[in-house]
């Protein structure tokens, strides 16, 4: 008999992990499955990339959601009818608040919804908010393992490239981060009682018309600063997962 598969990620109905990692890139979560035990490639469509494994005897699902939040969106309701009950987004932004080095870690206490998919869900008043114990696993996973970290506010935008509408200034504010599809797996979470997180790496100074291109060469993701945090956040991630669970979440 053949296995029944959800309508829009094509990834099982049944048989998943209790915990997940999700990431954007289709690749990062081959790499980041490289770092489980017994890993296993489940599906592959469209975007949307799924693998399974163990970390310290815990099951462990990571699945990748492309670029943006109106596609993310999909994949993080049906993990959640798959049975996925804890989510930590793993992935990289923009800095904005003063002193957050490339490579960094943030850790998202909150984000603003300016996701481009949940102000078509809820009031824009309903808030987008980490797990509390999602928040302090992932700091103490950071600290144990000595990693530079930093926690606050970030920025879901929609828009990755700037265009007409003046750029908000939320550094003035204390956002330490922009990033494109974190608010859309919080409110998801808190709609579906899920504990939720995210871990984002820098990826570069600022944002947008923000950056200094003369002096930083343009905005690249693509260097060995960026690529050793990746592999730091996927550790501690990973980490923090293994800590919720042992904590009954």
């Amino acid at each position: 008999m053949t296995q029944e598969l959800l309508p829009l990620t094509r990834i099982p109905r049944t048989g998943l992990p209790a915990h997940a990692l999700v990431v954007g890139d289709p690749a990062r979560a081959e790499a980041v499955a490289g770092l489980l035990e017994d890993a296993k490639e489940v599906s592959h469509h469209r975007e949307f990339r799924l693998f399974t494994g163990s970390r310290q005897g815990l099951p462990v699902a990571v699945a990748s959601h492309g670029v943006g939040a109106p596609g993310a969106v999909l994949l993080f309701r049906e993990l959640a009818d798959a049975g996925v009950r804890t989510l930590i987004r793993l992935g990289t932004a923009g800095a904005i608040r003063p002193g957050t080095a490339d490579g960094d870690l943030v850790i998202a206490e909150a984000a603003i919804r300016d996701d481009g998919v949940t102000g078509q869900l809820l009031p824009p008043e309903y808030p987008a908010v980490s797990t509390p114990e999602a928040v302090l696993a992932l700091q103490r996973a950071a600290r144990d393992a000595g990693v530079p970290h930093h926690r606050g506010v970030v920025w879901t935008r929609a828009a990755f490239q700037p265009g007409l509408i003046p750029f908000t200034d939320y550094g003035k504010a204390g956002v330490v981060a922009i990033e494109m599809e974190l608010s859309a797996l919080l409110v998801t979470a808190s709609l579906r009682g899920l504990t939720a997180g995210g871990v984002l790496v820098v990826d570069g100074a600022n944002a947008d018309e923000l950056v200094d291109e003369q002096a930083t060469g343009g905005y690249n993701p693509h260097r060995r600063v960026v690529a050793d945090g990746i592999g730091r956040a996927a550790t501690v991630a990973l980490e923090a997962l293994r800590l919720l669970a042992a904590d009954g979440r």
